[in-house]
C-alpha cells in the first residue's frame, strides 16, 4: 500500500546550525563538501578564463563547459549504484583525493613542451575531473541521514543550499583575481582545498551500512547487467511512490526555472526592464541573497513548519512572482514610477525568487532523504541530479528560442504557471491523502 504524501511536521526540539554542527561526522563532511565545492568553482571559472586564453574564442570555452556537464548525465546512474554497494566514506575520501590528482595536471601539463598551448589535453583532464565528481554527490545525500537525526535534515539541506550558493559567488569573484596574479595559481588553490577535504572525510566516523548479501559477480558482462539491473530497483521505488515523484519533479522543476532564468537574465533586463544586458547583476545577485536568506531562516529558524504547505505555498508564490514578473511591461506603461525604479524593480522580483527557490528546494530534498531507505537512497538522488544536469538542457534551449519569438515576458508567464501547477498538484495530493484518515 503506498504511503500518504504528507511532510512530515518536525519535533519542536530539532536543532538548528549549531546543534547540528555538533554531529562530528556531520561536521567534517559539511567542511569537507565546502572545500570541495569551493575547489569545482575555482576550476570551472578558471577554466573559461585557461580556455580562452588558449584557442582565443568563445566556442572552445563552451566546449569545455560541455565536457564539465557530459559526466553529470552519462555517470550519474552508475555512481548512484556505487554509492548503494560500497562504503561511502571510501568514496568520498578517494574522490576528492581523485579529483586533486585530476587538477593538479592542469598546471603540471602547462611544464610539458607542447602542452600549454595545447587544448585538447585541458578538455581530457576536465572530463576525466568531471566524471570522477559524480562518485561524491550520491554518496554525501545517501549517508547524511544515517549520521544525523531526522529533526536535523531540514537543517542540514539549508546548509548545503547555502555551501552550494556562497562557493559560486566566492569562486567567481575570486577566481579571475588570482589569475590575473598567475594563470594557473586557481588550480594549485583547488587541489589544495580538495585534499583538505578528502582528509576531513578520513578523519570522519561514517557508518557503512550497505547491503552485503548481493551474489557475486563473475565477469564484466555479469557486472554491467547487475548494474542494470540495480538502476531499474531504484526507478521503480521512485515510480512506486507518489511522494517521491512529487519531490523529485519539484526539484527538478525549480533548478530548470533556475536555469532558464539565467538563460533569460540577460534579455529580459534589456528587453523588459530596459537596462543594458551586461547589468544582469541587477537580477543575480538579488537572486542569490534571497536564497541565502532562505536557507537561514528555514534551517535556523523556522525549520518547524508543515512541510506539505511549505512546498506548496512555496511553488505557488514563485509562480505568482513569475506572473508578476511578466507583467511588468503593462504596469510600466500604467506606472511611469516603475520605469524609473527600474533596477529597484528588477531586484525586488528576484530577491523573492531567490527565497521562494529555497523554500522550494530544502523541504523538498529533505523529505527524498527522509523517504529513501538506506540501500537505494544513492540511486534516487543519483537519478535526481541526472535529471537536472541532462534534462534541463533542452527547455532551457528551448526557452531561448521561444524568448526569441514569442517574448521574454510570455515565457516567463509561462513557467509562472508551471510552478502554480505544481503546488496546486502537491494540495491535491495532500487532500486525497488525508482524506482515508478522516473517514
Amino acid at each position: 500500500m503506498e504511503e500518504p504524501f504528507r511532510f512530515p511536521i518536525e519535533s519542536p526540539d530539532a536543532g538548528g546550525f549549531r546543534t547540528v554542527l555538533r554531529y562530528t561526522a556531520f561536521r567534517n563532511i559539511w567542511f569537507a563538501q565546502l572545500a570541495a565545492q569551493l575547489a569545482d568553482k575555482f576550476l570551472l571559472f578558471s577554466l573559461i578564463i585557461l580556455a580562452y586564453k588558449i584557442s582565443g574564442g568563445s566556442t572552445p570555452v563552451a566546449i569545455t563547459l560541455l565536457t564539465y556537464t557530459v559526466p553529470a548525465v552519462l555517470f550519474a546512474p552508475p555512481a548512484g549504484v556505487i554509492a548503494d554497494r560500497m562504503d561511502r566514506k571510501q568514496i568520498m575520501m578517494w574522490c576528492n583525493f581523485g579529483r586533486a590528482g585530476v587538477v593538479a595536471l592542469i598546471p603540471l601539463a602547462a611544464l610539458v613542451p607542447g602542452l600549454k598551448g595545447d587544448f585538447a589535453h585541458l578538455l581530457l583532464i576536465t572530463l576525466i575531473f568531471s566524471a570522477v565528481g559524480q562518485l561524491f554527490g550520491p554518496a554525501e545525500a545517501a549517508v547524511i541521514p544515517t549520521i544525523l537525526p531526522r529533526s536535523a535534515l531540514i537543517t542540514a539541506n539549508s546548509m548545503a543550499l547555502l555551501t552550494m550558493v556562497l562557493t559560486l559567488v566566492v569562486g567567481g569573484a575570486l577566481a579571475p583575481v588570482i589569475s590575473r596574479i598567475d594563470l594557473y595559481a586557481p588550480y594549485w588553490c583547488a587541489v589544495v582545498l580538495l585534499i583538505i577535504g578528502g582528509t576531513l572525510i578520513f578523519a570522519s566516523d561514517i557508518p557503512n551500512l550497505q547491503r552485503t548479501t548481493e551474489p557475486p559477480v563473475a565477469d564484466s558482462r555479469n557486472r554491467f547487467h547487475q548494474m542494470l539491473v540495480d538502476l531499474k530497483e531504484g526507478i521503480d521505488a521512485l515510480r512506486a511512490s507518489r511522494g517521491l515523484m512529487l519531490a523529485f519533479g519539484q526539484v527538478s522543476i525549480a533548478v530548470l526555472v533556475l536555469f532558464m532564468l539565467f538563460a533569460l537574465a540577460p534579455a529580459y533586463v534589456s528587453k523588459v526592464i530596459g537596462i543594458a544586458a551586461q547589468d544582469t547583476y541587477v537580477i543575480l545577485g538579488p537572486a542569490t541573497g534571497g536564497a541565502i536568506l532562505s536557507a537561514v531562516l528555514l534551517g535556523q529558524f523556522v525549520r518547524n513548519l508543515d512541510r506539505t504547505r511549505l512546498l506548496a505555498g512555496s511553488l505557488i508564490a514563485n509562480g505568482m512572482t513569475m506572473l508578476a514578473l511578466a507583467a511588468v511591461p503593462q504596469a510600466m506603461a500604467h506606472f511611469p514610477d516603475l520605469q524609473v525604479h527600474n533596477r529597484i524593480t528588477a531586484a525586488a522580483f528576484s530577491f523573492l525568487l531567490g527565497v521562494e527557490f529555497g523554500a522550494i528546494m530544502i523541504p523538498a530534498i529533505t523529505y527524498l532523504m527522509e523517504s529513501t531507505s538506506d540501500e537505494i537512497r544513492g540511486r534516487i538522488f543519483a537519478l535526481l541530479y541526472m535529471v537536472i544536469n541532462g534534462v534541463t538542457a533542452v527547455p532551457v534551449l528551448v526557452a531561448a528560442a521561444l524568448s526569441d519569438t514569442i517574448g521574454t515576458a510570455r515565457v516567463i508567464g509561462g513557467l509562472g504557471v508551471l510552478l502554480v501547477s505544481g503546488g496546486v498538484a502537491i494540495i491535491l495530493a495532500a487532500t486525497r491523502s488525508a482524506e482515508p484518515r478522516s473517514r
